[in-house]
This record gives structure tokens, C-alpha cells and sequence, in this order.
């Protein structure tokens, strides 16, 4: 060893170059950390727009089954209306045929008293 050198030379370099690579192990780590931090807040931001697309296509979904609903109960009721129509109609008919029913019989017996006079004047 030469005079200038002395065993406590070789004992700092190796201090001062463990302490390099502490610092250059703590720039890393903390790069990592922020690369970490920015995908985590990428992965959030992500995660959220995903959830505000989900709730955007229920809300959709949901105003949809609404209006579904809404003209299901609609044609319920037009159902409803045209069935008490056709009811309306039928005993309008059943009517109509008692009458006629009724018409010709009379009709019949007014022939028939004709047939009867008829026969009785000759």
C-alpha cells in the first residue's frame, strides 16, 4: 500500500459507493412508486368510467322496461275496450235476431190466419 492509500482509503470507497447505489436503489424505487401511483389512478379513472357506462345502460335499460310497461298497459286497456265492444256488438246481434226471429213469426201467423180466412171463405 502506498502512502496515501491507507486500508481506511479502500473502506471509504467502498462507504461512499454502497451509499451511490442506496441512492440510485431510492430514485428507482421511487420512480416505480410513481409509475405504480399513475397506473393505479389510470386503473381508477377506468374502473369509474366503466362503472358511469354501467350506470348509464341500467338508468337506459330501466326508463326502457318503463315504457315497455307503459304500452303493455296501454294495449291492456285498448284489449279491454275493444273486448267490451265486442260484447256490445253481440248483444246487439242477439238482439237484432230476436227481432227477426220474432218478425217473421209474426209474419208466419199472419200468413197463416190469411190461409185460414181464405179457406174458411170458400
Amino acid at each position: 500500500m502506498s502512502a496515501e492509500t491507507g486500508p481506511g482509503d479502500s473502506l471509504e470507497s467502498q462507504v461512499r459507493e454502497a451509499e451511490r447505489r442506496l441512492e440510485e436503489a431510492a430514485a428507482l424505487a421511487a420512480e416505480a412508486e410513481r409509475r405504480a401511483g399513475e397506473e393505479i389512478e389510470a386503473l381508477e379513472a377506468d374502473l369509474e368510467r366503466e362503472r358511469e357506462e354501467k350506470e348509464k345502460a341500467i338508468a337506459a335499460a330501466e326508463e326502457r322496461l318503463n315504457e315497455i310497461e307503459a304500452q303493455v298497459e296501454a294495449a291492456e286497456k285498448r284489449v279491454e275496450a275493444a273486448e267490451a265492444r265486442a260484447d256490445a256488438a253481440e248483444s246487439t246481434i242477439a238482439d237484432e235476431l230476436a227481432r227477426a226471429r220474432e218478425s217473421a213469426a209474426a209474419w208466419l201467423r199472419a200468413q197463416l190466419e190469411a190461409l185460414r180466412r181464405e179457406a174458411e171463405g170458400r
